[in-house]
């Protein structure tokens, strides 16, 4: 069997490496919704998180922009052109929080994705949140 060829970078390129990922993982835009609605709902309710997202005025236009992120990091879409580490600067984070949203993070995954999709979207969960806290944390030694 001969390789295709690759496909050239524009929309197609971005359609076919989504179709991709979803076939793969299971994952879809819809599934992305429904796991970041029970994951958030969770959050907001954690004792160590809570607080961190309570200057969160407006949730549905914040679980809109978390979909276009997760989109762009678990499904390929380009749809999100944020500064994720300039929205956070302004809380206090430690790395127990990370610690925390990681493990929160997960368990919902798991309850909510086939394995192979809860994996993907652990992965760049991972990636994120080790990014974030680097940025994020100040160094003490």
């Amino acid at each position: 069997m001969q390789p295709s060829p690759p496909i050239p970078e524009g929309p197609e390129r971005r359609a076919a490496l989504t179709a991709e990922v979803m076939d793969r993982t299971g994952l879809s835009p819809e599934a992305i919704e429904r796991f970041l609605r029970a994951f958030y709902g969770a959050m907001r309710v954690d004792a160590l998180l809570a607080p961190a997202f309570a200057t969160v005025k407006d949730w549905e236009a914040h679980i809109a922009t978390l979909k276009r992120f997760w989109g762009s990091v678990a499904l390929m879409t380009g749809e999100y052109h944020g500064q994720p580490m300039r929205a956070h600067a302004h809380l206090t984070l430690t790395p127990a929080h990370f610690t925390r949203w990681l493990s929160l993070f997960e368990a919902t995954a798991r309850d909510h994705f086939t394995p192979a999709g809860a994996e993907h979207m652990l992965d760049r969960a991972r990636r994120i949140a080790r990014s974030l806290e680097y940025g994020l944390v100040p160094f003490r030694a």
